[in-house]
């Protein structure tokens, strides 16, 4: 279902750096990856390509099984795991090419 081509390391390690000084915007919690989290995480992919999604109070997923599931239901690719927070990046073909973050080639 993944049909992205996978990233780099130097890809991964320039998305990292940008998503630095993110703050999480989807929050995972006692629903586990119920249907609303995935149309919120989706949108928030398609707004900004690169998004933090942070696990909390659930014993539905574990931070293992969200990093497996997350990117194979969104289409997307997971950056980084760290401690309870994912990085993602999904490329949207539909913003302004100037709009869109540019990865670096190799």
């Amino acid at each position: 279902m993944n049909e992205a081509p996978s990233l780099t390391n130097a890809q991964k390690k320039f998305l990292r750096k940008l998503g630095h000084g993110l703050s999480p915007v989807v929050y995972i919690g006692k629903e586990g990856l119920s249907e609303t989290v995935v149309a919120a995480i989706d949108e928030a992919l398609d707004f900004h390509e690169l998004i933090k999604i942070k696990i909390v109070n659930t014993d539905k997923i574990s931070k293992h099984e969200a990093a497996d599931q997350v990117p194979e239901v969104t289409r997307s690719q997971l950056v980084q795991l760290i401690g309870k927070t994912l990085l993602i990046y999904r490329r949207n073909n539909k913003k302004k090419k100037d709009e869109q973050i540019r990865l670096p080639k190799s």
